[in-house]
């Protein structure tokens, strides 16, 4: 036997297989981030479950999982690596605060001697919070919300429904919504594109195909969350495309998100595209200042509720963090309840001026954005090659693309005209003035030219 494999259960594993040591790991974090972030957030992180390629990780509160998720996960993964190649991915479970720390360890030592069991039905799990009833609706999600309700009330008639949208801006919320609203009189399966990845490789690699074609195409409401995850794998889209034809065939109603349109997925097949646009395709944009004034409030009151205690944050902070928040509903929640433990910490009643200081960590970073960057999403957004949209074509699905991206540059750069021209195929400056202004002008009186300017933004500014 390799003396690098250890004899456990009459299973050699290899050293790669090994179980981690959340205590190095620990130690790792302190070393890594420093004491004083290691204290106030990472220390109460605790190792749940270990599977071959990803973690759960418990967390007291859903403001620690929030905060932690977006500010420290990519080098908590970066972390955990380290210590297993094979890690790939990181998920978070609430902990109630009540659980014991020996309690925590004999979950972790019963996950170091139990075998992966996993199954499909443990991912088709529906949250029970998010319901149509706190959906907070405005302006930008309003026909998103409007469709998604008038499926449950005529199952088939819009089908399938595709909701497309930026992250956290509620494609996920809607999705469990119409789940849960449909499950008691259907057949409902509501998973993730990366969840049914993971269960066809399973299948092929068991040389069990027919049950996972049977699970899936027997559902009478098939939800399926981050379609673009399918882009590049073309065995799994072969796959989907017959389970979704199969569904489609049999009256099934098919829910599914992403976030661009169908015709925007690059390394999608084309009849899974054409597919996907037959259907009705609603989309949800970026909160306006008065939804989040109403997404805080709503917050603030669920918070009082739940701690049965009282938020004094008056209308110009709650103005104030709206404003200044320019991201998406889930970043703007995790601000908020920054705002909020500081204030339950100090013991007081928080100013504008408070939160500038609280918050001056976030809202004066500065995106570097360059024109590298911006060439790059502009083709990724429309689905054309870099070096054609860089060409001397003037064709028009290259030439407005080549436009946006000049108009951009001298947005969102400091490269003077001459500068961004060279970077376009050594184009003159007056080119690049000439992009600007038309983009302008049709941005001012096309809407869906205007839209794409704001998501492409969103793209450059994550």
């Amino acid at each position: 036997m390799d003396k690098n494999n250890i004899k456990k259960q009459n299973v050699y594993i290899s050293e790669e297989e090994k179980t981690l040591n959340w205590d190095e790991i620990q130690n790792s974090f302190k070393k890594t981030f420093g004491s004083e972030i290691y204290t106030s957030w990472l220390q109460k992180i605790y190792l749940v479950k270990e599977y071959n390629d990803y973690l759960i990780l418990g967390v007291p509160t859903r403001f620690f999982r929030d905060w932690i998720v977006s500010r420290y996960l990519d080098k908590i993964l970066e972390q955990v690596k380290s210590f297993k190649l094979s890690l790939n991915r990181i998920e978070f479970k609430i902990i109630e605060e009540t659980k014991s720390t020996s309690d925590l360890i004999k979950i972790n030592e019963l996950n170091k001697v139990t075998e992966i069991k996993d199954s499909i039905l443990n991912y088709n799990r529906l949250n029970p919070n998010l319901n149509f009833d706190n959906f907070i609706q405005g302006e930008s999600n309003d026909i998103a919300l409007s469709y998604s309700k008038k499926v449950c009330e005529h199952i088939s008639r819009y089908n399938p429904l595709y909701i497309c949208g930026g992250v956290g801006l509620g494609k996920t919320h809607l999705l469990n919504a119409i789940g849960l609203e449909l499950q008691s009189e259907n057949n409902v399966m509501f998973i993730s594109a990366e969840r049914f990845m993971y269960h066809f490789i399973k299948s092929i690699k068991k040389n069990d195909m027919v049950n996972f074609k049977d699970f899936f195409r027997k559902s009478s409401v098939f939800i399926i969350d981050d379609i673009q995850f399918i882009r590049g794998k073309e065995s799994l889209q072969e796959e989907f495309f017959h389970t979704f034809n199969s569904l489609m065939d049999k009256g099934s109603q098919i829910v599914i998100s992403a976030d661009r349109t169908p015709m925007k997925l690059d390394r999608v097949q084309e009849r899974i595209k054409s597919r996907l646009a037959g259907g009705l395709v609603v989309d949800i944009d970026s909160p306006d200042l008065e939804l989040k004034v109403k997404i805080i409030k709503k917050r603030i009151l669920e918070t009082e509720n739940q701690f049965k205690e009282n938020i004094n944050l008056n209308d110009d902070v709650i103005n104030y963090i709206a404003n200044e928040s320019k991201t998406n509903i889930r970043e703007l929640i995790g601000i908020l309840n920054r705002v909020i433990a500081f204030g339950r910490v100090h013991n007081k009643i928080l100013t504008t001026s408070d939160c500038k200081n609280i918050l001056k960590d976030i809202f004066s970073q500065i995106k570097v954005i360059t024109v590298d960057k911006i060439q790059n999403v502009v083709s990724n957004y429309f689905n054309i090659p870099l070096s054609e949209m860089l060409s001397q074509r003037r064709s028009r699905p290259l030439a407005r693309p080549r436009q946006i991206a000049m108009f951009l540059s001298k947005k969102m750069t400091t490269r003077s005209l001459p500068e961004i021209g060279r970077r376009f195929a050594n184009r003159d400056h007056t080119t690049v003035i000439h992009a600007v202004k038309t983009i302008t002008r049709l941005s001012e009186q096309d809407d869906e030219m205007k839209k794409n300017i704001n998501q492409i933004k969103s793209l450059l500014l994550e």
